[in-house]
């Protein structure tokens, strides 16, 4: 990876993503040993503009950005980072810099997914995903079946709303039976973009 330190006066823009849901979480500037920092480590490292020295995020609060992958630009003069967080990743506690709302759109079925696996630990008696992660996996596959059948009749004979309500049952549970075999979003993704090449 070619990085034009010098245009910046050996500072370099990151732009830091959430791997996974895509979100923009903040921006840092980095120069040439932050950089050497943040692959060395697997932990994503700045330059501090003010107090002129390194500092790796969530040294301090724990919530470290753990790098998954670096690319420059066209310009060869700022970074996209792709971290997964450990936590909120701004010092007012939420989850980005650009905001106190998480994931949007597409990025937010990525919030999803963590959140139906976390449920696989949870009080069956009180979670209706833990209770289908607990119970046996023919659960969760007969339920992707009753709610594709009920995704084709909405579509059919049904109103707007009601294919958008069973279009959401039908994805909720498919993201529970994925969870259930420990196969991610990421994974059927791939599969699309290799089909697509």
């Amino acid at each position: 990876m070619n990085i034009d330190f010098e245009k910046g006066g050996g500072l370099v823009p990151a732009i830091i993503q959430n791997a996974d849901t895509l979100q923009v979480l903040m921006l840092g500037y980095m120069n040439a040993e932050a950089l050497r920092a943040t692959q060395d480590s697997g932990f994503v490292t700045f330059y501090s503009r003010s107090r002129k020295c390194l500092w790796r995020k969530g040294e301090t609060s724990g919530n470290r950005l753990a790098l998954i992958e670096m690319t420059v630009d066209c310009d060869q003069d700022t970074l996209l980072v792709r971290a997964r967080p450990a936590g909120p990743t701004c010092h007012e506690g939420t989850i980005s810099c650009f905001g106190s709302e998480g994931a949007q759109g597409l990025g937010w079925l990525a919030d999803l997914a963590d959140l139906i696996r976390a449920r696989k630990t949870a009080d069956a008696k009180t979670s209706y995903t833990a209770k289908l992660l607990q119970g046996p996996l023919s659960k969760c596959a007969q339920k992707v079946g009753e709610e594709a059948v009920e995704t084709v009749i909405a579509a059919l004979a049904e109103t707007r709303q009601d294919l958008i309500a069973e279009s959401a049952d039908l994805l909720y549970h498919l993201i529970v039976l994925l969870a259930a075999k420990h196969v991610s979003l990421d994974d059927v993704i791939t599969e699309l973009q290799n089909r697509s090449s």
